[in-house]
């Protein structure tokens, strides 16, 4: 009897081994056929809070729910076998306590099966961190440009302008890896605040509209793919333009269908075409 050898889900270690070492590659998933298609090619699957824009249409992120949250990293879960699958917890779910957040992380985590989640914040953030980390959920803050938080920013500007800003950052990021983070996002930070976050931490610091030099990238897969338009952020690479085929695709489709171009239906259903 032949035995067929698993494979190993890159897991929280790993990733966190990954520093100095090798650039960490880090993509969003939202649905099965998705993963399916970039598990190979990724140590990290995200499933975002950015699906609230990109697959709901809504304006910002702020309305998606830990429900919704949970039904697309399981199928996420479905869909990859080798990624590490991180789940964005979203906007009210965490910042009330550090009791609700561990109640709805430990949620999070048992109903989606994911190996990690990511959260939004400042150094309010550091309690909560440290109050997870304890508990066995490994967590990666979120820094710089914070979607959940466009209204008191004022919209989706880069962060890290200061004089100070670099000092700042350094100071929080560094909190964070105290409390038990094993890794950092920061996102829309000019060039020399991420690079300096990076230099001073010894675990793994991801980028996303902030600096080569970090340890990792991210972005949203429907932004690199051109599967979603309704903008496209500057520092995102359009590898290829899957949605302009989609749209071919319908097109050829529906001149078939107006046309009743569909011989081998008639074939598949025993109809003998006429002649």
């Amino acid at each position: 009897m032949s035995v067929h050898p698993t494979q190993k889900r890159i897991s929280v270690p790993d990733i966190r081994a990954m520093k100095s070492q090798a650039k960490i590659v880090m993509l969003t998933a939202y649905t099965k056929p998705m993963a399916q298609l970039i598990d190979a090619h990724c140590d990290v699957l995200l499933v975002g809070d950015s699906l609230a824009m990109v697959l709901y249409g809504m304006n910002n992120t702020l309305n998606i729910t830990l429900d919704t949250m949970v039904m697309h990293t399981q199928a996420v879960m479905r869909g990859s076998s080798r990624a590490m699958v991180m789940l964005d917890m979203p906007f009210a779910s965490y910042q009330e306590s550090v009791e609700q957040a561990y109640r709805n992380s430990a949620r999070a985590m048992a109903e989606s099966g994911c190996q990690a989640l990511k959260l939004e914040g400042g150094v309010e953030l550091v309690k909560t961190i440290e109050f997870l980390a304890a508990r066995g959920i490994p967590v990666m803050p979120h820094i710089g440009l914070m979607p959940q938080r466009v209204n008191a920013m004022g919209g989706f500007k880069a962060q890290g302008r200061e004089d100070d800003a670099a000092q700042k950052w350094v100071n929080i990021a560094k909190q964070f890896e105290s409390a038990g983070a094993f890794g950092l996002l920061i996102e829309g930070t000019v060039e020399p605040v991420a690079h300096a976050v990076t230099k001073a931490l010894t675990i793994p610091v991801i980028g996303i509209g902030a600096s080569p030099a970090c340890d990792g990238q991210v972005l949203v897969t429907e932004d690199v793919t051109g599967l979603f338009n309704d903008f496209t952020p500057k520092f995102a690479k359009r590898y290829a333009d899957i949605g302009a085929e989609i749209g071919k695709a319908a097109e050829a489709y529906a001149k078939d269908v107006r046309e009743g171009s569909f011989p081998e239906f008639k074939h598949c259903f025993g109809v003998k075409q006429s002649v």
